[in-house]
């Protein structure tokens, strides 16, 4: 059974940065795509970026030029550097596992999900 573990989320001003993490556990995450998605009050989880298995890199319009997604296999870690942070990333954010190696920017195609963090953007 994969468990995925998020940390590093908090409450921050528009401006700064965070790094979010995701620990797998299970099995090794080398060979699967990886992905970051958040969930804001009221709206649908939205993609945010992701990370083939051949590392290749992929973001959402609105996190473009700000977020930066990582892997660390040696470490079966998923990493998402967050800077110039607005308040509408305020959100939910998770971690999920893909069910190949190719990003896919749809919930339904991943198949692990990590609990969440939870970051906060004051203005």
């Amino acid at each position: 059974q994969v468990q995925l573990v998020e940390s590093g989320g908090g409450l921050v001003q528009a401006g700064d940065s965070l790094r979010l993490s995701c620990a797998a556990s299970g099995r090794t995450i080398s060979t699967y795509a990886m992905g970051w998605f958040r969930q804001a009050p009221g709206k649908e989880r939205e993609f945010v970026a992701g990370v083939s298995s051949d590392g290749r890199f992929y973001y959402a319009d609105s996190v473009k030029g700000r977020f930066t997604i990582s892997r660390d296999n040696a470490k079966n870690t998923v990493y998402l550097q967050m800077n110039s942070l607005k308040p509408g990333d305020t959100a939910v954010y998770y971690c999920a596992e893909g069910i190949s190696g190719v990003v896919f920017n749809t919930p339904p195609l991943y198949d692990y999900w990590g609990q969440g963090t939870q970051v906060t953007v004051s203005s």
